[in-house]
């Protein structure tokens, strides 16, 4: 079975191929000051006609999302809850929702319709999910006082767990790694997590982000490198 795993990020788009669980080709494109208008448009087109799949597989981790208890009904609502941390355009976005029965939460999240119509026009079993929802589907956690990141390429995203309840998620877009320890600490000082009894757990692009983890750990006491995306593995499609 070949199966497109699609992973959309903030100026990019990472694909993976994988054949009977084995991942045969993956790479990843980014938007630089020299890309057409349509770049990620163009390398979708390209990426779905590269062969026959039976399966595919799509994660968005596009900053267009709200968090939810689980069980809030009210999906026509979805578009206005998200409007208040990122703008929408209903003309050209896609709702979204991806539910995370172990921590009984769900996320509303868009999803561009023009790659959303791509996509399913090809007429193949398609899963979407949002990239938080995976990633908190895939951490290990304990009691205590948690922050659990997850580093892109420009973007981060990260969990605040206590004593295995979400306190706080957040997805980030920022050019810069000093950007992305201003975000984390002010967040640790809005909810109250000391930097002492916190642990720090870090997933994803770690070593491209090689800065940002180490001017972490001169402020942290515990933190440790969970996952570091190598070829063919990638934290959020694997």
């Amino acid at each position: 079975m070949n199966i497109l795993n699609l992973l959309f990020t903030k100026d990019g788009l990472i694909y993976q191929i994988a054949r009977n669980k084995s991942i045969v080709e993956e790479k990843s494109y980014f938007v630089d000051e020299e890309s057409p208008e349509n770049f990620i448009a163009e390398t979708l087109d390209h990426v779905l006609l590269k062969q026959r799949f039976d399966e595919i597989h799509v994660i968005s981790a596009l900053n267009h999302f709200t968090l939810m208890p689980e069980g809030f009904s009210e999906h026509e609502t979805g578009f206005d809850l998200i409007a208040f941390n990122a703008p929408v355009d209903k003309e050209k976005e896609e709702l979204m929702l991806s539910i995370n029965e172990k921590f009984k939460i769900q996320f509303y999240y868009t999803f561009p319709k023009d790659f959303y119509k791509k996509i399913k026009e090809l007429a193949l079993p398609v899963q979407f999910n949002f990239s938080g929802e995976k990633f908190l589907n895939s951490i290990q956690y304990k009691n205590g006082k948690e922050i659990h990141i997850n580093l892109y390429h420009n973007q981060c995203e990260f969990f605040a767990i206590d004593n295995k309840k979400i306190i706080l998620y957040n997805n980030l877009d920022v050019n810069s790694e000093v950007d992305f320890l201003y975000f984390v600490m002010f967040t640790l000082s809005k909810i109250g997590f000391g930097i002492n009894e916190t642990h720090f757990f870090a997933y994803g692009e770690t070593t491209e982000n090689e800065t940002f983890i180490s001017e972490l750990q001169k402020f942290v006491k515990n933190m440790k490198i969970v996952f570091d995306n190598i070829p063919n593995k990638n934290f959020i499609l694997n």
